[in-house]
């Protein structure tokens, strides 16, 4: 078999343009091969793909491998949508394990999922989870619980009327196990309602499984285990959070049968909070910090004490003598578990990252949109931190003139 032969001269001649003045130009998208396909411009292309009215340049590639004209007259292909996870169902369970949160103001703290994540080890494949809470609680399904079970929160500080509306719930439930946060307040609880029910208590678990607890004795020289207890409290920052599918936290039917609690022993009770201000950064619930990016540190200190944060600020200005060395937030510092942290000025070196990454949630204010710090954060300000601050505070004081001003009124509305 032949092959028809080439002209060159021919094929130069076809895509000549005329009209560009004494020196010849050709145009080479119209000069054929010899397999007969148009010759490719990649520049064309290239620039074909390219999103106009940005600084930076930024590019299309669902356009790529067409032509020119079809990267400018076709309309990009559609992402596919991320399918939403399915929620696990679980509806009969061969056992249940309940879980008893301290869900300080209607939200689960991080020993609170931690617990959670002890109690799917212990239910497995074939129980569920139950969690106990007083009033309404958010994020439930999403931390791993298969069924809720609420009741009625209890007015003022009064641990033995809680623990002897646990103890009711505890017997209507028929829960195997029942897992309490060794906190402060769940610690208390899981002791009242061992001695309440006379059961033994398997305290500050900081490994749970199916086979059994474990947990360290004699100053951390030994370990003592235990097969699953009915009754046990799991230390913090023990066991890792439920990471599963959400699950569908079914709320259970409940009737009060406790007997009516004894008189108060306690006749007042009040929680002073401590100053943020000098609360220890790895304490802090609330961490607002400093970075290269500030230079006015008179109004950072004011932003801070009207959001009634914890002060902080990067390795530069702690090394510069501008913040003290105990507020340095990273690695290299501090390591947080604050519940919000607030980053005005910091692009985000690994270490500062590294020192926030047990935060629930960060909110990051620069002028680069490219920080590091911006792609950590939850919600971002691609602004100067310099011109934030005093709208933050303008914002700030015309909130509290409303509240002031709400005040006389509900006085004399309240029922």
């Amino acid at each position: 078999m032949s092959r028809p032969r080439r002209d060159p001269r021919a094929e130069w001649a076809v895509s000549l343009v005329a009209g560009e003045g004494s020196r010849p130009r050709y145009d080479r998208t119209r000069r054929a091969t010899g397999s007969g396909r148009p010759r490719r411009d990649p520049r064309a292309e290239r620039e074909a793909q390219r999103i106009g009215g940005l600084a930076r340049a930024r590019y299309d590639l669902s356009q790529r491998g067409r032509s020119v004209g079809e990267a400018v007259t076709t309309p990009p292909r559609a992402a596919p949508a991320a399918e939403a996870p399915k929620t696990l169902l679980v509806e009969a369970p061969a056992f249940l394990v309940a879980v008893v949160p301290d869900a300080p103001g209607g939200r689960l703290s991080g020993h609170d999922r931690q617990v959670l994540g002890a109690a799917r080890a212990l239910a497995g494949r074939e129980g569920a989870v139950a969690v106990i809470v007083e009033g309404a609680c958010e994020g439930l399904g999403a931390a791993g619980a298969d069924r809720m079970l609420r009741l009625e929160r209890t007015e003022g500080y009064d641990p033995a009327a809680r623990a002897a509306r646990i103890e009711a719930a505890l017997a209507g439930l028929g829960a195997r196990h029942v897992l309490f946060p060794e906190s402060l307040d769940g610690g208390d609880l899981a002791r009242r309602v061992a001695v309440g029910l006379g059961e033994a208590l398997f305290t500050n678990a900081e490994a749970v499984a199916a086979k059994g607890l474990v947990r360290p004795a004699r100053g951390r020289r030994v370990e003592q285990s235990l097969a699953p207890p009915r009754l046990a409290t799991v230390a913090p920052d023990a066991v890792a959070d439920y990471a599963g599918p959400p699950r569908e936290a079914r709320a259970l039917p409940f009737e009060d049968s406790a007997p009516p609690p004894p008189a108060k022993g306690i006749l007042s009770a009040t929680r002073i909070p401590a100053d943020p201000a000098t609360v220890p950064l790895s304490l802090a619930e609330f961490v607002v910090s400093a970075g290269n990016g500030l230079s006015d540190l008179d109004t950072f200190r004011q932003v801070v004490s009207a959001l009634h944060a914890t002060p902080g600020a990067s390795r530069v200005l702690c090394d510069a003598g501008l913040m003290p060395r105990h507020a340095q937030v990273g690695a290299s510092g501090t390591v947080l578990a604050a519940t919000c942290y607030f980053a005005l000025g910091i692009s985000g070196a690994p270490q500062h990252l590294q020192g926030v990454a047990g935060c629930e949630h960060v909110v990051a204010v620069n002028t680069d949109l490219h920080a590091a710090m911006i792609e950590r954060a939850g919600l971002a300000v691609v602004q100067d931190a310099q011109a934030v601050m005093p709208a933050l505070l303008r914002l700030l004081a015309e909130e509290a003139a409303e509240a002031t001003a709400r005040e006389p009124a509900g006085e004399g509305t309240a029922p």
